[in-house]
């Protein structure tokens, strides 16, 4: 069964979608069956993928969650073989609205999922920069997220609201949500601040914090705009060695927590 992985942080910016998409790929090319899904209205996932949410938008997140299609008609194959993607659009901004009277509609994800879980090994959530209704559904599906932070001074501060939302979830809908990690994103070892909140994170949250940080890189982010993750963009960049080390790190904490079950 695959484990579905959501990417969540509240705060725009902070390479949440860059996240989704580079680890997506990366897990894909380390040759695990990997969807991606793209649940934030701006579709940035969607286009990084070279998708244009313009193509198809009767068959898209929307489509799926309102009731229209099922999530295998929503799928789309990208230029990883290993890598599909279910897409967005900007009509997902609706959904908050047209779920609210429904039944369960903070689980409503999950059974969309649900038909698919099994055909991959990670499923990875691009979550909305909000806290509404398609994040608590996000996360409702999820069995972990992972929580990208940039280390910058107001950075810990943001933390405080996710993780009240994800404690909610935890003791409403989805008792068994994790947190699998936090990630540092657009590091840079010469800024004195970064170093701070990296140490800062570290004592906090100890070993919850992935020892891969993810550099600042111009290849990385120069990649979406050509429609690529950075993998197929740039393989010889940092960015591409970043993400590798941290999807080879999920898979050996996934392994590791596998056996430990045994």
């Amino acid at each position: 069964m695959g484990k579905v992985i959501a990417i969540a942080n509240q705060k725009g910016g902070v390479g949440k979608t860059t996240t989704a998409i580079n680890l997506a790929a990366s897990l894909a090319v380390l040759e695990k069956k990997v969807l991606v899904i793209d649940a934030d209205p701006q579709a940035n996932t969607t286009s990084g993928l070279n998708f244009s949410p313009e193509d198809d938008r009767k068959r898209t997140l929307y489509e799926v969650l309102i009731g229209k299609i099922g999530i295998s008609d929503a799928l789309i194959q990208t230029e990883i073989a290993n890598l599909q993607m279910v897409p967005s659009h900007i009509n997902l901004v609706g959904v908050e609205i047209e779920l609210l009277e429904a039944d369960d509609r903070e689980s409503i994800m999950k059974k969309a999922i649900a038909p698919v879980k099994d055909d991959y090994d990670y499923i990875i959530i691009d979550c909305s920069p909000s806290l509404g209704l398609i994040t608590v559904n996000s996360l409702t599906a999820a069995d972990s997220v992972i929580i990208p932070v940039q280390p910058e001074f107001f950075a810990l501060e943001g933390l405080g609201k996710l993780l009240q939302t994800i404690r909610l979830v935890q003791n409403g809908v989805n008792p068994k949500l994790t947190i699998e990690g936090f990630v540092v994103t657009m590091f840079d070892g010469r800024t004195k601040v970064h170093t701070q909140v990296l140490n800062q994170l570290k004592e906090h949250f100890t070993d919850m914090v992935f020892d891969t940080i993810i550099q600042r890189n111009i290849r990385l982010s120069e990649a979406p705009s050509h429609g690529k993750p950075i993998i197929l963009y740039d393989v010889m960049s940092n960015g591409t060695s970043n993400y590798l080390n941290l999807a080879k790190e999920v898979l050996e904490k996934n392994e590791k927590s596998i056996g430990d079950e045994q």
